[in-house]
């Protein structure tokens, strides 16, 4: 059988397992399912709004109203700032995964995260009072200095690049990122200015922050769809993807730079919280199959979902304490990952 037969049997198994009609329900029951969860989260906290109080607060804003002011300061902020991060790290994810074919692949597991929070203990640092505008450049600078170390460690190994290897290099560059940033931390005493993103939450979120990150966000997001077709070529394998007329090497350029922009975006809000990406990019592909122009924008719905869920969660465990949402979700996603682990690095 020739190999242009062979692709093209490829790309039809693709195809015919894509299933467009869970994704179309995925997409429109996911899109209600985010707005009831908004107006949940919204409602519920230390002190409690009915949904008419929330609604008012939203269209018909009164300043001199207490509970219009926590909604719109503090509430409304932060669960969009939940959404917009957990899109971040499920489209960042998925990308990922696709272009490396490592179904391990996750911006926390491969040393994105910790090298965004290790830029981040630099700002802190050495630029003191930095605007965030810049704190999310540097952000995106960091998260494309943990993924180039860990690439690079992982490479140097005989035998070249495997899943196992690349996460097991992201492990130790994300430990060595994690004590550079608490070094940093102890010497120029900014533990307290950084324990926010160590501990990994949305608490902090302001409206500047949404106005500053949300362009790059959208930008990056749309870049992912719009790449999604040749990522699905490339999960089949560069030799496939190339001999389907795919530019391999310009797709894995713009495909790293839209998870650098997701990845360090979503650090520079939320702090490290890892397996989001992990985890929503398999469900995703587990129920509408391997065709990433469904897998892209229905792993944003279900990864904004899971977010807002989890700060919910961390707000209600223990009111009025809160929980880190990274240790929440890091209760389903390390078992997940040992399952993954366990199976070699095999898909679902």
């Amino acid at each position: 059988m020739s190999d242009s037969v062979e692709e093209s049997i490829d790309l039809k198994k693709v195809y015919k397992g894509s299933r467009p009609i869970i994704a179309t329900v995925i997409l429109l029951g996911g899109t209600i399912g985010l707005l009831f969860a908004i107006g949940l989260s919204v409602s519920f906290g230390a002190a409690d709004i009915d949904f008419g109080t929330v609604w008012s607060a939203v269209f018909q804003f009164n300043p001199n109203l207490t509970t219009h002011q926590i909604i719109q300061d503090i509430r409304l902020p932060r669960v969009l700032g939940a959404g917009l991060v957990g899109a971040c790290f499920a489209v960042a994810g998925s990308i990922m995964q696709g272009m490396t074919r490592n179904p391990l692949a996750d911006s926390g597991l491969l040393g994105l995260n910790a090298g965004a929070a290790f830029m981040l203990a630099i700002c802190f640092a050495f630029f003191p009072g930095l605007p965030y505008m810049y704190i999310i450049l540097f952000s995106f600078f960091g998260a494309a200095l943990g993924a180039g170390i860990v690439y690079g460690v992982g490479s140097l190994a005989k035998g070249g690049l495997t899943p196992m290897r690349l996460v097991l290099a992201g492990a130790a560059v994300s430990a060595l990122l994690g004590a550079l940033s608490e070094g940093i931390a102890i010497y120029y005493r900014i533990g307290q200015d950084l324990a926010f993103w160590y501990a990994g939450g949305v608490s902090g979120t302001k409206w500047e922050h949404l106005k500053v990150m949300s362009p790059w966000i959208i930008a990056a997001i749309i870049g992912a769809i719009m790449l999604s077709k040749s990522i699905t070529l490339l999960s089949l394998g560069d030799e496939v993807a190339i001999g389907l007329g795919q530019r391999t090497g310009r797709i894995k350029f713009f495909g790293s730079v839209v998870v650098l922009v997701l990845a360090g975006a979503a650090v520079s809000v939320v702090g490290a919280v890892g397996f989001v990406g992990l985890i929503v990019p398999h469900l995703t592909r587990f129920l509408v199959g391997s065709d990433y122009r469904w897998i892209v924008p229905c792993s944003a719905i279900l990864g904004s979902l899971l977010v807002i869920l989890a700060d919910f969660a961390a707000r209600m465990i223990n009111p009025p304490y809160e929980t880190p949402i990274g240790a929440l979700i890091a209760l389903i996603g390390v078992p997940f990952f040992l399952y993954l682990a366990r199976k070699g690095g095999k898909e679902l």
